[in-house]
């Protein structure tokens, strides 16, 4: 079972306290910009035709997960 999430927060909208900012240079801020999210997550939904069980994660999640895998070598 899939249920689509709320709409991801831009980087522009997201504040922490505290007047902490995000860095925009920051490597993975940039890597997410190139990520298709709204195909991703059309895609992602389509695996989960069924309507019981638990509900699987977040796309972006999922994917994002994934992507640090890789990232750090720790996928076998």
């Amino acid at each position: 079972m899939y249920k689509t999430p709320s709409k991801q927060l831009s980087f522009e909208d997201f504040n922490q306290p505290l007047g902490l900012q995000m860095d925009p240079n920051n490597r993975w801020i940039k890597k997410a910009e190139f990520i298709p999210w709204d195909l991703v997550e059309k895609k992602y939904k389509k695996l989960f035709k069924g309507f019981k069980g638990h509900v699987a994660k977040p796309a972006r999640m999922a994917l994002g997960a994934l992507l640090i895998q890789i990232e750090y070598g720790l996928l076998g």
